[in-house]
């Protein structure tokens, strides 16, 4: 059986991915080919920056329908389907190990999968059978609370499991429809260059990246980023369950703009 991984994506705007936008092509093919390098998992935990709580909390259906939480798409984005099941006994385990680690957990039986779980998940495995269940961010948007709740998840004993954050490297949706200029791009580049440094730079402590990432709001060009961080975040859960510099990483460019993968094909104990 495999062992635990955990990659974070940029997951695009809204369905586009999926609706053959110009723009998304060189995600979908980053995708696409994500999905040749992941050990094929066993169930699949995913954090979505479309979901905020003021708890943690996940999603318990065995059966989860869609939430079509995007507006003004063609009508076929809203006929699309993702028949994935979920997984109760591992929502149930995420629950107790939350808690077990000192953390407020509840469970949502009749929440669905937001566009940030079922538009991703459609690229990678297309054949939606592998079961998946949702935990959300929290409404704090509190960095190093996000962070915890990655290091709790260390504590579940899912063998084959991936954690899957799904957000954006770089998500502020006015810049995404204005001209760029050398001084954006410079500001878009800069924020990469120091998420890269932060999660990968293998000279860097655990203690050192923890509370580089908890103060993100201080690296060049972070702001300008993301004037609002929840597609941040799902990247931070994704560190503190990683709890070590990622090996893998990869560039594209989503609507002209720059964004970032980061994979972890091995977590350890």
């Amino acid at each position: 059986m495999s062992g635990k991984q955990c990659v974070f994506i940029s997951h695009g705007g809204g369905p586009l991915p999926l609706l053959g936008d110009p723009g998304h092509q060189q995600l979908v093919r980053q995708l696409q080919q994500l999905a040749t390098q992941l050990q094929r998992p066993t169930a699949i935990l995913v954090i979505s920056a479309h979901w905020e709580e003021p708890v943690a909390t996940v999603n318990s259906h065995p059966s989860p329908g869609l939430l079509y939480d995007y507006y003004g798409f063609p009508e076929e984005s809203y006929q699309l389907t993702y028949p994935a099941a979920g997984e109760p006994a591992l929502a149930a385990e995420v629950v107790r190990v939350l808690q077990q680690a000192g953390l407020t957990a509840n469970s949502a039986p009749q929440r669905g999968f937001d566009h940030g779980v079922f538009v991703p998940l459609k690229i990678l495995y297309p054949a939606a059978d592998i079961p998946c269940v949702q935990l959300s961010l929290l409404q704090s948007l509190d960095a190093a609370a996000h962070y915890k709740l990655g290091q709790a998840l260390r504590l579940l004993d899912y063998p084959g499991l991936l954690v899957l954050g799904s957000g954006f490297s770089f998500h502020n949706m006015r810049e995404f429809f204005a001209p760029a200029t050398p001084e954006k791009t410079a500001l878009v580049s800069a924020f990469h260059h120091w998420l890269t440094d932060t999660l990968c730079n293998p000279a860097y402590s655990e203690t050192q990246r923890q509370q580089t990432l908890h103060q993100w709001q201080q690296a060049p060009g972070a702001r300008f980023c993301h004037p609002r961080e929840e597609h941040l975040l799902p990247l931070l859960v994704c560190a503190g369950y990683a709890a070590a510099p990622c090996p893998q990483t990869q560039q594209c460019e989503v609507l002209g703009k720059e964004s970032a993968l980061f994979y972890w094909p091995q977590i350890s104990d």
